[in-house]
């Protein structure tokens, strides 16, 4: 759909004029759901400090103040988009679907919304789907205006749900987390992003209502809070940035109790406590490149190792080359990127683990096009895998040190008199840097006009020119000197960890050039290769040599031992791909040491626990303390428990996701515990409840959907909260596939009309006939597939079936079952 102003103000309009006045619920039973210890409803007047009008207190409040978490997070993903992080910008808008998503009960954040307003509870579906699309295509503009417009459809649930000091309150808080998105780039070291964060924040504020109520509320607060935030826009050093922003902050959360209720404003609090927690989460991995980024080289040095699997059935080693396939498919299933890239874009993950079965098949053929098609699927899906996990400019190192390790390939090809081969194999770089792969065309001239020119113009282009004619000697000198050009590139723009992760791919490339070159009884060149690798280690080779030393000392004797081992065994005509393979396992350990150190050098993972400190003891001097403590003392207990537990696991650097959630979770429990409706309280986040009170469902499957799943399913397809898993099937014609609910809300099987084969019968969860009949009969409750249910289809007609869940389509869940003879 296109997203505007005009459908924004649409569906704001729509919740606040269908919801029912300001503070009264959508639902007939919400305003006696909440009782005072006396037993009667609850509302707050004079001894609500600062306010006289009375405000409904009950759990839409809790609701309202789960919002407004939201709506934090959705700004922590503006602000990191502000400073280039699209990537993590993209993978916070990620996290907020899937919680939203899995939010349980009748009082969860997701049913509440859907009851508030179906219209508003789509158009935020769609908005927050498609920033999250947009963030990890690294479309930052666009992310930030659909991030807006998701947090706005909050907003217009808050205003269509509660009485409007609440909404004032809440808004309030809102401008608090927005500051301390502020303090968090600054504590990351992204000092100009924080001041135009902060700038922005005090922009945004001084056209807003919560500015009026505000300055309404308290002149010294509203002073505090404009002293703050524009001293973090003036200011241009991390601390005062920090400083200023947590002082804007602090006055927002004294401003809530002089506008609400002290049990909403203490809901409030709470509420951005547990933003400030995931803040926290997020801060702790900007600290160095980090694991992803570690992830991503050593995809990138499977790109290079299953590059060198075409160049040797080209030269007739068939069986080795089939071997070097089949063993990148075994270091995969065991390596630390398996799970990463399974997570990050399943549906690379199985196109990854597909093209190596093929490419594995091809090369043991000697079948030279079906090798070169099966590289290609494994090098776009590589080449994704590495675009989700990293993105941006740290892809764009990655695939300068992945065209080094092929530039590297045309060299050795030089050297064994293949000229012809080291042509094409040029041709297809210049063509990918043509094409701008990965942004590097662009990032190259963008960096240096000279680096560009040297590098195309003079090296790459001589480079396919010299092959082409047959010249090695000048061949062999142009492949070397658009190695070295990006090497500069890469040692200008990148740090040292990325630098040397990067270079950890190139290194391990290398020491299997040398196994291939001993495979074809070139001995001496592989010996040579070998020595010169070594040689530009030793020379520092970007920081690598010294990181790696310094990161972990017998890591790095081991690997310069293990690289001298690859040359002994050329020279002595010993088992040189052996000692490549022992060799590989030592490049790929240093990307993740020399990553992890630079972390910790950043001091990121220390500064995300200290500010979870901070938290705590803000808590224990806060006036929601003594709320939530004699609210609930169990909810109290448990708030404090996982918040200490998650400070620790923040200084433990482990089990951080996880503990995240946990205290996010009890954070919630105590925002229903202090407005009076603990009983109401979601339990968890990880299993989504489909019934409606006490009564029965009100979606319907249809046939072909049963309790369980069948003894005769041939396949399963789990349908997590938005995946399907695995993504991609493929099955044998009369196959039957049960699509199994495993996660999240109610789901729906659907096919795109127009993306399956010809002459097959449409099919989809409800029996429907058509696409459009699907899509409508879900908007009636029909064709859903809920907990403990499963689909069943067998499917009859050979070709692709592409298909996809009708409300979580957004969020990219969609899948295809590729049905063969």
């Amino acid at each position: 759909m296109t997203y505007s102003r005009r459908t924004l103000l649409k569906t704001t309009g729509l919740a606040i004029a269908t919801a029912g006045l300001a503070g009264c619920s959508g639902q007939d039973d919400a305003s006696a759901n909440t009782e005072t210890e006396t037993g009667a409803p609850e509302t707050e007047g004079e001894d609500s400090e600062g306010t006289s009008a009375e405000v409904a207190v009950d759990a839409s409040v809790a609701v309202a103040a789960e919002w407004n978490a939201m709506r934090a997070r959705l700004y922590d993903s503006i602000a990191l988009a502000t400073a280039g992080r699209t990537g993590t910008a993209g993978q916070v808008a990620k996290d907020v679907f899937k919680r939203f998503e899995e939010s349980s009960g009748e009082w969860g954040a997701h049913e509440q919304l859907e009851a508030t307003n179906e219209e508003n509870y789509e158009t935020f579906e769609e908005h927050l789907g498609g920033a999250r699309e947009a963030f990890s295509s690294g479309h930052a503009d666009e992310g930030i205006d659909l991030a807006k417009q998701a947090a706005d459809n909050l907003l217009a649930a808050q205003r269509g749900r509660v009485d409007s000091a609440v909404v004032d309150a809440l808004g309030v808080l809102t401008f608090g987390a927005r500051a301390r998105d502020a303090e968090m780039l600054a504590a990351a070291g992204e000092v100009e992003a924080a001041a135009e964060v902060a700038h922005g924040v005090y922009e945004a504020f001084e056209s807003a209502p919560e500015h009026e109520v505000l300055e309404e509320a308290s002149g010294e607060l509203y002073e505090a809070f404009e002293a703050g935030i524009e001293g973090a826009a003036d200011a241009s050093d991390a601390s005062s940035i920090q400083q200023s922003a947590r002082s804007a902050a602090t006055a927002t959360v004294d401003a809530s109790y002089e506008i609400a209720p002290k049990s909403v404003a203490g809901a409030g609090h709470l509420a951005l406590m547990q933003a400030i927690g995931f803040d926290a989460e997020v801060l702790a991995g900007l600290g160095g490149p980090g694991d992803e980024y570690a992830h991503a080289a050593s995809l990138t040095l499977y790109r290079a190792r299953a590059a060198d699997v075409a160049w040797l059935v080209a030269q007739g080693k068939t069986d080795f080359a089939a071997t070097l396939a089949g063993d990148i498919f075994a270091h995969f299933e065991g390596a630390r990127a398996h799970e990463a890239l399974e997570e990050a874009d399943h549906d690379a993950y199985e196109g990854f683990e597909g093209g190596l079965e093929s490419l594995k098949s091809a090369a043991a053929s000697g079948d030279a096009t079906a090798t070169a098609d099966a590289l290609a699927t494994v090098d776009e899906n590589l080449l994704a895998g590495v675009s989700a996990l990293v993105g941006g400019d740290a892809a764009t190192t990655l695939e300068s040190a992945f065209f080094r390790a092929r530039l590297a390939d045309a060299r050795e090809l030089v050297a064994l008199g293949a000229t012809d081969r080291a042509a094409s194999v040029a041709e297809g770089l210049f063509g990918r840097f043509e094409e701008n792969e990965a942004n590097l065309h662009e990032a190259v001239e963008h960096e240096s006009e000279d680096l560009y020119h040297r590098f195309e113009e003079e090296h790459l282009a001589g480079l396919v020119d010299a092959a082409s004619a047959g010249n090695a000697e000048q061949a062999a000198t142009h492949a070397e000197g658009a190695m070295d050009v990006l090497f500069e590139f890469e040692a200008a723009v990148g740090t040292t960890a990325e630098v040397s992760a990067a270079e950890a791919a190139f290194f391990g490339a290398r020491g299997f050039d040398a196994a291939g070159l001993a495979t074809l009884d070139a001995s001496s060149r592989a010996s040579t290769v070998v020595s010169s690798t070594f040689e530009f280690f030793e020379t520092g080779a970007g920081g690598y040599h010294e990181a790696l030393e310094d990161a972990d000392h017998d890591l790095y004797e081991s690997f310069e031992g293990a690289l001298g081992e690859v040359r002994t065994a050329a020279e002595e005509d010993g088992d040189t791909y052996g000692a490549a393979k022992t060799y590989n396992q030592k490049a790929v350990d240093s990307m993740y040491a020399v990553v992890v150190t630079a972390a910790a050098d950043a001091g990121l993972a220390a500064a995300a626990s200290e500010r979870m400190s901070g938290v705590f003891q803000t808590f224990e001097g806060a006036r929601v303390h003594e709320t939530l403590e004699h609210a609930d003392h169990g909810a109290y207990e448990g708030f404090e428990e996982k918040l200490s537990a998650y400070v620790s696991a923040l200084e433990a650097g482990s089990e951080v996701d996880a503990s995240a959630e946990a205290y996010a979770s009890a954070t919630l429990r105590a925002q229903f515990a202090v407005v009076g409706a603990i009983d109401k309280a979601p339990l968890d986040h990880s299993s989504h409840d489909h019934s409606h009170g006490e009564g029965e469902t009100e979606l319907s499957g249809g046939p072909n959907v049963v309790e369980g799943v069948p003894e005769d399913a041939d396949h399963v397809v789990k349908m997590n909260a938005v995946s399907f898993d695995p993504a991609e099937l493929t099955v044998s014609v009369g196959d039957t596939v049960a699509f199994e609910h495993a996660g999240g809300e109610a789901h729906s099987v659907t096919a795109y009309g127009d993306k399956i084969p010809e002459g097959a019968a449409y099919w989809a969860s409800g029996g429907f006939e058509s696409q459009e009949a699907a899509e409508t009969g879900w908007d009636e409750g029909k064709g859903a597939v809920q907990s403990g249910q499963s689909y069943v289809h067998t499917f009859e007609t050979a070709g692709e079936h592409a298909y996809y869940c009708v409300p979580h389509e957004a969020a990219g869940m969609t899948g295809k079952i590729i049905v063969e003879e």
